[in-house]
């Protein structure tokens, strides 16, 4: 390979957005290029350790890396985005990038290192499937896989389950006290204290990307003041739906689908065609409240590091 692997300063970003744009084959990926590389490689940066990788040949950007240490588990690195320019595939240029990356990582204490999303601030949970190449190379470098994960995709079109009306089931919903209304960014702290009490984990960061950002949003539901479920989109990617959580005592109140389809027609409304729902758990609830279908299939594999 004749190109130099360097680190990447913030003022490169455009130039990886321009690559990205051309290398992510898949359409829907291609047109979130800007969110993804915001995502991914500056927001994140706030609150976990990031590295940005370019291949390039004198001036020109060729190849680029994103990678990352777990917030959660600092012994766990993460490759974010790997993208490569389409006339450059196939001459050691996303291999040179991942050794590169699998070294730095190293040395920053990683352990292991997942091909796969770096929660809260992710683009995919794994390699598309489509991806077919990236899977191929993942294998032949010594990853192994270990989880599949999958996006539900919901259409947004007009007249699709998705948009359908709330407005029996909150009038339903309003009589028994409980009332459905857009979150506001005074609202965090109590969702974030919500949903780490409910469902555990750490959705606050996600939380903290959907409400009052551009493209992105929350509805949330309560009675008395108490929260009683949430819906969110956004914090990622401006076509991205979640998360989403109901409080057990809640659950077959008709909440769920009324807070999902708030925000289904929200992203609607700012013109995207289709929903992802990312890497879904309860699929027959977002089949049965939005019509959504399983689509986007993400295969996840992990590596064991050598730090000597």
């Amino acid at each position: 390979m004749d190109a130099e692997i360097i680190e990447l300063e913030p003022d490169r970003l455009p130039a990886v957005v321009d690559l990205c744009r051309r290398a992510l084959d898949l359409p829907e990926d291609a047109a979130e290029a800007p969110a993804v590389v915001d995502t991914l490689a500056a927001r994140a940066a706030a609150d976990r350790p990031v590295l940005r990788l370019g291949a390039v040949r004198g001036d020109e950007l060729i190849g680029v890396l994103v990678g990352s240490l777990s917030g959660r588990d600092p012994q766990l690195g993460h490759v974010d985005l790997l993208a490569v320019a389409p006339e450059e595939r196939r001459r050691g240029v996303g291999r040179a990038l991942l050794a590169e990356a699998e070294r730095r990582l190293a040395g920053l204490g990683a352990a292991e290192l997942l091909l796969a999303g770096n929660p809260p601030h992710y683009a995919w949970p794994g390699i598309d499937v489509r991806y077919t190449p990236a899977v191929c190379a993942a294998l032949r470098l010594g990853y192994r896989q270990d989880r599949t994960a999958w996006n539900m995709t919901a259409d947004l079109a007009e007249g699709s389950p998705a948009v359908r009306s709330t407005e029996a089931t909150e009038r339903r919903l309003a009589d028994a006290g409980a009332t459905v209304r857009r979150a506001e960014p005074g609202d965090l702290p109590a969702l974030a204290a919500f949903a780490r009490a409910t469902f555990g984990g750490a959705w606050d960061d996600e939380l903290a990307g959907s409400l009052g950002r551009p493209d992105a949003g929350a509805h949330l539901a309560e009675r008395d003041g108490e929260i009683l479920g949430f819906a969110a989109y956004g914090s990622s990617r401006p076509s991205w739906f979640g998360p989403m959580g109901t409080a057990p005592a809640a659950e077959g109140s008709g909440i769920g689908g009324v807070l999902l389809r708030r925000c289904l027609r929200d992203q609607a409304a700012a013109g995207i065609g289709a929903a992802q729902i990312g890497w879904v758990g309860p699929v027959p609830f977002y089949s049965g409240a939005a019509g959504a279908r399983i689509e986007r299939v993400f295969f996840l594999y992990r590596k064991d590091l050598d730090r000597t």
